[in-house]
């Protein structure tokens, strides 16, 4: 049985004996809702057992058409009237479910019920990816050994100029602010050291504390931080800003390998200014130390120069500078391979920047970790 309407357009309602179907048309928005009001006012859904909705020939939908429609269908729920929402697209379903108040609330009562849940939901997903990273960074460093071993047989093929230019960059360039800090430094050390040591009558050997741990530790550490903080980044930024300009497409194009031309001299350089830097670095800390037991502790330049002697030893220098080529080459490599990966605008450069620092200096620690353990067992 058809019942007819005065609006055919808005609304067309038919029933087939306990089951009734409402036929939306056309656009149910603001400008319709009164007369679909109207038209909804006027259905007889006595002795109905479920009513479908019908969104097929809905052409638009806002939060004033679906309120009308809640409101139609809030009673027949509440009597026990099954309410079904027929060829509704998804936008439409979630829009008409936004109408009930009691869902916002439900849904921030499962928030609120399973804290525990979301953080083991954040912990696997971030763990997922750190090792997909990890996996992904293992693959560069291989594709990156595979280009050193071709650069080694064939050496015309590592770019002299580009090498030089990223020395003076890396290296040069640098001294300044790593002398600097590293003075000042050198000088936090004897001043804590000697007001330590104070307390045992033992301030001569703040000496042997500053030449220990710079040589050993600090200077090589500090300076290897610095640089991937200052060139690391400037790596990624560098090649990122030429991904962005669709440069290293362009050299892959002509035939060019980015690795030999972007990576290598990178890399190279690092691994030459990166140890020149950290003996300069031990100096400097030194230098810096030596002043403040001068003026702190009274002791003259040449006693200086004697307990450092004494305190440290040409084993204690190597132990040191042996690891700042892997480090040179973590930072380098950790730099051009953000670089590499850097999207198709400036947030990915500086996302990709940040992320550069971060698992540089990581990676740096816990080579140095590792450095310290083998050394330990070594009995170096």
């Amino acid at each position: 049985m058809a019942i007819a309407t005065d609006s055919p357009k808005t609304l067309e309602i038919s029933r087939d004996g306990s089951q009734v179907t409402l036929a939306l048309r056309g656009r149910v928005v603001l400008a319709r809702v009164e007369a679909l009001a109207r038209d909804l006012g006027a259905v007889d859904t006595r002795g109905a057992a479920s009513v479908a909705v019908d969104f097929r020939a809905v052409e638009a939908l806002d939060s004033a058409g679906a309120w009308v429609l809640y409101r139609f269908m809030r009673p027949l729920r509440q009597s026990g009237v099954a309410v079904e929402l027929a060829h509704a697209s998804e936008a439409q379903t979630a829009l008409m479910a936004r109408m009930d108040p009691g869902a916002e609330r439900r849904t921030l009562q499962r928030v609120m019920i399973s804290p525990v849940r979301a953080l083991i939901e954040r912990l696997g997903h971030g763990t997922v990816e750190a090792l997909n990273e990890a996996r992904r960074l293992l693959s560069f460093f291989g594709l990156t050994a595979v280009t050193i071993l071709r650069a080694v047989t064939s050496p015309r093929r590592v770019r002299l100029i580009s090498f030089l230019s990223h020395v003076e960059r890396v290296g040069l360039d640098a001294m300044p602010i790593v002398g600097l800090l590293s003075f000042l430094i050198g000088v936090v050390l004897a001043y804590q050291g000697a007001d330590q040591l104070r307390a045992f009558g033992a301030e001569v050997l703040t000496v042997n504390l500053l030449g220990v741990t710079v040589l050993r530790e600090i200077g090589v550490l500090m300076t290897a931080i610095m640089v991937a903080g200052r060139s690391g980044s400037a790596f990624t930024a560098e090649i990122g800003t030429m991904k962005v300009n669709d440069e290293v497409d362009a050299m892959q194009t002509l035939g060019i390998d980015p690795m030999e031309v972007l990576v290598l001299p990178r890399l190279f350089a690092m691994m030459v200014a990166l140890p020149l830097l950290a003996f300069y670095a031990n100096v400097m800390a030194i230098m810096g130390g030596g002043m403040m037991c001068v003026l702190e502790l009274g002791v003259t330049p040449p006693q200086f120069l004697a307990q450092l002697r004494e305190a440290v030893t040409l084993t204690q220098l190597t132990v040191g500078l042996v690891k700042a080529p892997f480090f040179a080459f973590l930072i380098a490599m950790v730099g051009c391979y953000e670089g590499l990966k850097v999207g198709g605008s400036a947030e990915s450069v500086g996302l990709h920047t940040t992320q550069s620092v971060v698992v540089s200096i990581f990676l740096v620690i816990v080579a140095d970790a590792l450095f310290s353990i083998l050394f330990s067992w070594l009995k170096i």
